[in-house]
Order: structure tokens, then C-alpha cells, then sequence
């Protein structure tokens, strides 16, 4: 490895190319090696030497079940694309591979960054500028021009959208990311940079927001009304005056908010705050009036 290359992860494990120079791979075979992350690329080490693809030729496939070949033994195996080649990762000791490669892509790239983009809806006149990026400890860490910082947890991430955009004078891919701040209120990030950091990025939020709280729920127009209002930074003190219901009507709808593990009790029986997959849900009702 260079001097400036890390090492961050280091597993055993198994590949399987399924596509290889462009070609289906007639009999697919699993390879035991070592399966190697750093911050430059992936590493497959075996008996045979070593395989490396930089991380700027790969791209994890969203969809694993279109390039696995039917039959072939795949269960919680990660699908990535490198080049012309596709092929199949299974790391058992690893929870979530997908996601440490996602880390790896990105552990300490210099990416472009508007923050904050939006406060509370309302947009900013913040500048792009470039940041150091980070993710550990399940927190996005991020370094800014000047000495200044600013992070959240992941698992705080409520909607993640991408756009086409202008930045700095050219079309760019932006990936807009909405969670809270230090000081709770709402805000969005928004992230650009070369087409491998948009799709890492991408992904590793997706995963987030994905894995959480999948289970559908139908809401009634009132409970809507409740959960945009929250969302818009109505008191929960003041829910049965704005929405025009009683309080016991108020306290119901929390109960079912609460199971639904889209806001937070803050003090029993009184008060509730949106968290990030209730001000998801908050932003798919209100694009939906």
C-alpha cells in the first residue's frame, strides 16, 4: 500500500465472479480469500495472488437478484460491479458489507458540500464548499473549510433524494440528505462530487432509511394533519387547538405514532417529537396534498 492508503477492514471470506471481461460466467464457483478494504480499493487476496479494483470502477448493485445466475447459492451475499466484471461478496463475520464498503469509498474523501441547504423548509444562501468526510461510529463526520465541523448520526437521515444541479458552474449529481441539527431543527445536507461518491453515498443512506421501520401503516387524514403539523414545528401542546380534535383524540393518535416508532416520547402523556422516519413519512403526506 502507498503511504497515504489505510487498511480498514480485513476479513476472511468468499467471491464469486458471475460476469467476467463482459461475459457471463458459465459455471459460477465460490473462492475462499481475504477480503481486504482500504481507502483506496478492494483487495481479494487467495492461493492465486492478489485481485484489486480501485474504488472509483466499482458500484454496488442495488438489485442483487439480476445478476446472481438462478440456482447459484447466494443468500446475504453483496453484488458490486467493477469494470466490466460483476460479481458476488460474502463476508459471514462482516454485518453489512455493503456498508463498510460504502465507508471505505468514501473514508476521508474530499467531497463537495452545501451546508446547511435548508433550515425548517426555508432554503439558505450557503455556498458549496469542499469537506473532508467521514463515517464512523455510525456518525457522518464532516471537516469544513476554516477549521469548522458539523456531524450527525446516521440513523438519524429522515428522506434522501438526488437531483441533477448546478454546482459550481456545472451539472452535477447532488445527493440531498434531511436530518436534524444540534439544535433539533430540520435541516438538509446536500452532498456532490465524482459519480463513485454520489453512488456510495447514495447507497449507504438508503440502506439507513430502508432498514428502517418498514412496516406499512395506513394513516387517516387526521392523523396526517397531526404528523405534518409536527413536522412544521406546531407544539404538540398546541395539536387540538390547530387540527380542531380533542386532546384524547390528540393523545390516541400519538399512542399509534409511537408504535409506529415515528416520534420520540419526550414526557409521558404530554409531549412527542418527530424523528427521522416520522419526518419521513411527514414529507411523503405533505407531497402528497
Amino acid at each position: 500500500m502507498s503511504g497515504d492508503e489505510a487498511k480498514l477492514l480485513d476479513t476472511s471470506g468468499d467471491y464469486a465472479f458471475v460476469v467476467r471481461d463482459g461475459e457471463a460466467v458459465a459455471e459460477p464457483r465460490w473462492r475462499s480469500s481475504r477480503v481486504v478494504l482500504t481507502s483506496e480499493r478492494l483487495v481479494f487476496a487467495d492461493a492465486d495472488g492478489n485481485q484489486s479494483f480501485p474504488h472509483g470502477a466499482v458500484e454496488l448493485v442495488d438489485d442483487p437478484e439480476s445478476v446472481v445466475p438462478e440456482g447459484f447459492p447466494a443468500d446475504g451475499a453483496t453484488a458490486l460491479r467493477a469494470g466490466n466484471h460483476a460479481l458476488l461478496v460474502d463476508t459471514p463475520d462482516v454485518d453489512a458489507f455493503d456498508r463498510e464498503y460504502c465507508r471505505a469509498a468514501l473514508d476521508a474523501e474530499v467531497i463537495l458540500v452545501k451546508h446547511p441547504a435548508v433550515v425548517g423548509g426555508v432554503v439558505q444562501e450557503s455556498e458549496w464548499s469542499k469537506a473532508r468526510f467521514r463515517f464512523a461510529d455510525d456518525t457522518v463526520k464532516l471537516a469544513l473549510p476554516g477549521g469548522g465541523s458539523t456531524s450527525f448520526p446516521v440513523e438519524d437521515v429522515g428522506t434522501v433524494e438526488t437531483a441533477s444541479r448546478d454546482v459550481m458552474g456545472a451539472q452535477r449529481r447532488v445527493v440531498q440528505l434531511e436530518h436534524t441539527d444540534g439544535e433539533g431543527r430540520s435541516v438538509e445536507t446536500h452532498f456532490s462530487g465524482t459519480d463513485a461518491h454520489c453512488r456510495a453515498l447514495t447507497h449507504l443512506f438508503e440502506a439507513v432509511v430502508s432498514d428502517r421501520g418498514s412496516e406499512e401503516y395506513e394513516l387517516t387524514e387526521t392523523e396526517n394533519q397531526v404528523l405534518m403539523a409536527l413536522y412544521s414545528g406546531v407544539s404538540p401542546f398546541e395539536m387540538s387547538d390547530f387540527v380542531g380534535i380533542s386532546v384524547e383524540e390528540v393523545e390516541e393518535i400519538y399512542g399509534k405514532l409511537l408504535e409506529m416508532d415515528a416520534v420520540d416520547e419526550v414526557r409521558v402523556r404530554t409531549e412527542v417529537s418527530l424523528n427521522a422516519h416520522g419526518r419521513n413519512l411527514a414529507s411523503e403526506a405533505m407531497s402528497e396534498q
